[in-house]
């Protein structure tokens, strides 16, 4: 086989046709991208498939694990409702109901064990005698006996209001 041109090839052939045996760079430069585009596409949706991850990273435990099942069953079902619903429990806090219950109940037992303590551990001084000496006092300190309830009367009105003009009256100079 010779290596002249067919006669009825044109004469200017383009530069992606190379002669036989040598290496086809377009081909090479074309396979090279395409596997870039691949692994950054797909680079691009594992970081989409994570977002509802990291945006309920700051979240308690609970709503994180909530969140990462509900975008690693998006990821191996191709379910788009579980990432959409992921997304959305990331993005909605969770109230924290179980803190202030568990903080009230800890409260309550630790007044209870007081109480129950209170006649046992009952200072020798009564509540006058407490505050003449100047010692601190809770309710717990004095027996309910000694508890009085105190009336407080209300202030009297001041000189000036006598002067006053009553408010569906108008005032003429």
């Amino acid at each position: 086989m010779s290596e002249a041109m067919h006669p009825l090839a044109p004469h200017h052939l383009p530069g992606f046709i190379v002669a036989p045996g040598e290496t086809d760079v377009l081909f090479t430069g074309s396979v090279i991208f395409i596997i870039a585009l691949l692994m950054m596409l797909g680079s691009l949706y594992f970081w989409l498939h994570s977002l509802p991850e990291r945006i309920a990273h700051g979240a308690s435990q609970v709503q994180f694990q909530l969140v990462a099942v509900l975008a690693l069953l998006a990821l191996f079902t191709h379910i788009n409702v579980f990432w959409v619903a992921a997304l959305l429990l990331a993005i909605v806090p969770i109230p924290d109901f179980w803190t202030p219950l568990s903080t009230m109940a800890e409260s309550l037992a630790r007044m209870a064990a007081d109480r129950r303590q209170a006649p046992a551990d009952m200072p020798a001084a009564s509540a006058p005698e407490a505050i003449a000496a100047g010692s601190p006092l809770s309710v717990n300190d004095a027996p309910l006996s000694q508890v009085r309830v105190v009336e407080l009367e209300a202030p009297s009105a001041p000189p000036d209001d006598q002067h006053r003009v009553p408010a569906n009256e108008e005032r003429r100079p």
